[in-house]
């Protein structure tokens, strides 16, 4: 089944155009908004590529209508592909149907994962670079707490957990063995000293 997706940036823009030239080519459903491709919902887009089932044809006037940016479109692509959906852009003259449509995809597809590969190559050296310079990366570590310091005391001084518990009104025990541990104490989880 061919299924139609029209898009506008703008109500005062008019999808004429690309409702006929998608009817022409054989569209039995067409999807149409109106709608900036940047920053708001497509809800329609959505709609689209959910009634989309494996072996249907998206049938677009041009690629821009249906990707707000090149990542964008080149994810869009990606899931139609992982769904054996093709795709036909009109005006770019790509089906990727054809042989050479298929092409197109995998070359599309690549470009994605060469964009993935480099970003996660940045970041990478980024995060090292600002090692380099002393930046701590993950949680910061907690100051030690009074409490840290009165439940090691306590537990120098012979007293068990439950009792500490007791004592400094900490309701669990795990929060006790953490203190124990912040303040250098190892403590024995076998219920005694």
């Amino acid at each position: 089944m061919k299924i139609g997706y029209a898009r506008t940036s703008t109500r005062e823009q008019h999808l004429d155009a690309q409702r006929t030239a998608l009817a022409d080519a054989g569209c039995e459903r067409i999807f149409e908004e109106q709608v900036s491709g940047v920053g708001a919902a497509r809800e329609q887009l959505q709609q689209c590529l959910q009634f989309c089932r494996e072996g249907d044809c998206l049938v677009v006037y041009k690629l821009d209508r249906l990707g707000r940016s090149m990542r964008d479109l080149l994810d869009i692509i990606e899931q139609l592909r992982q769904r054996n959906i093709s795709l036909v852009s009109l005006k770019d003259n790509i089906d990727t149907g054809s042989t050479a449509g298929k092409l197109v995809l995998h070359i599309f597809s690549a470009l994605a994962e060469f964009e993935r590969d480099l970003i996660l190559d940045r970041t990478s050296e980024g995060r090292a670079e600002a090692r380099k310079r002393g930046v701590k990366f993950g949680r910061p570590k907690q100051a030690k707490s009074d409490k840290a310091a009165a439940c090691a005391s306590l537990y120098r001084s012979g007293m068990t957990v439950t009792q500490i518990m007791q004592q400094l009104s900490i309701k669990s025990k795990s929060t006790v063995y953490r203190f124990l541990r912040q303040d250098g104490v190892e403590p024995n989880r076998g219920g005694k000293k």
